[in-house]
């Protein structure tokens, strides 16, 4: 995990979210979303103040609202079964212009959209101000298990030389007048895929040799050793502690 690794989610910036250790960030944005699952969903004004909140760590990392938003798109899937939710549910219904909603189902249409939007915004800054290796570091530093923490190493890094791989067995098929139009070609294609596999196999020997003739043992070489203060600690966590305020007023108000 010593070389760096950009990511398409990373913005470079110079914030002071973007200073924090990366372990305080991800300790932080757990206990967020705990905080934030356990709200209860009647609690509207709640999700609110949690945006706000999000707003702020935004504000303060220099991230803009329009690259936060680009990014739930990902969430889409998780949109379309909270609209399918009032129409499938049972219980109390009401009519909503026309339609016949269960009460129960909108309930849990708005607690699935407000609190996975604000886990996914939390994650989406998250990594917006932290890079791949650092969150890596973060993850070891937090005392993940040393193995998960190498496969998502090793599948990190594999996951570009595999997508590089296969932009360059495109451009070999492209060369020779190959265009995807139909059923016809689909063999083409699975021969690709099985030469894909074949090629990332023999890499990942190849790999696995040479870090073992170089006295690897199961286990990575620490080559950052990351620390935080407890200046940094409380600067991280202002925002789970802040929203730990809000959940209690939300379960006590």
């Amino acid at each position: 995990m010593g070389a760096g690794h950009a990511h398409r989610l990373y913005r470079q910036g110079h914030s002071p979210v973007h200073a924090l250790p990366p372990h305080t960030k991800l300790a932080a944005v757990l206990c967020f979303v705990i905080v934030v699952v356990s709200t209860p969903r009647e609690a509207m004004w709640a999700f609110g103040l949690y945006a706000v909140l999000l707003g702020v760590v935004a504000y303060a990392a220099r991230v803009p609202a329009g690259f936060v938003l680009k990014r739930l798109l990902i969430e889409i899937p998780f949109v379309a079964f909270a609209v399918l939710l009032p129409f499938v549910a049972q219980g109390e219904r009401v009519d909503v212009l026309g339609l016949s909603l269960s009460v129960n189902g909108l309930w849990g249409a708005w607690n699935v959209l407000a609190k996975g939007t604000l886990g996914v915004a939390a994650s989406v800054l998250l990594a917006a101000t932290t890079e791949l290796r650092e969150l890596l570091l973060g993850l070891q530093r937090l005392k993940l298990p040393p193995l998960l923490v190498q496969i998502a190493s090793f599948m990190i890094r594999y996951g570009d030389v595999i997508t590089d791989e296969m932009r360059r067995m495109k451009i070999a098929r492209e060369s020779r007048g190959f265009a995807a139009r139909g059923v016809r070609q689909w063999g083409v294609l699975a021969k690709s895929a099985g030469a894909l596999f074949i090629r990332s196999y023999e890499r990942g020997e190849r790999v696995h040799l040479a870090m073992v003739s170089r006295g690897y043992a199961g286990s990575m070489p620490v080559i950052d050793d990351i620390t935080a203060s407890r200046a940094q600690w409380t600067y991280a966590l202002t925002l789970p502690v802040s929203a730990l305020v809000v959940c209690l007023l939300g379960w006590t108000l």
